[in-house]
């Protein structure tokens, strides 16, 4: 059965940090490739950071670049997303997807809220 649980959430004052964690199994991790995404209440759900199979390549969106690092453990088979002064906009639930040319999997989700 496949896997993918977030932990790491929690509430936190603006320009504190968190890191998330991305657990998964049930499938081979680095034939996936890995990223985040979040949703906000009323809010379509927004690409947040992605990872090459191998961890040597990253991209966000501009909003984020500087602010949140991803990362993943091809032992432990587990993505990170380090997020730094965070910001009251960056509250949503946070969610971890796994890809490859056939399959797409996510997890259910993590929630953050920043206070002001």
């Amino acid at each position: 059965e496949v896997q993918l649980v977030e932990s790491g959430g929690g509430l936190v004052q603006a320009g504190r940090s968190l890191r998330l964690s991305c657990a998964t199994s049930g499938f081979t991790f680095d034939d996936y490739a890995m990223a985040w995404f979040r949703q906000a209440p009323g809010k379509e759900r927004e690409f947040v950071a992605a990872i090459t199979r191998n961890g040597e390549g990253t991209c966000y969106p501009d909003s984020m670049k500087g602010r949140f690092t991803v990362s993943r453990d091809l032992v432990g088979n587990v993505m990170y997303l380090q997020m730094n002064n965070l910001k009251p906009e960056d509250t949503a639930v946070y969610y971890c997807n796994a890809e490859d040319s056939w399959r797409n999997y996510w997890g259910q989700g993590t929630q953050v809220t920043v206070s002001s």
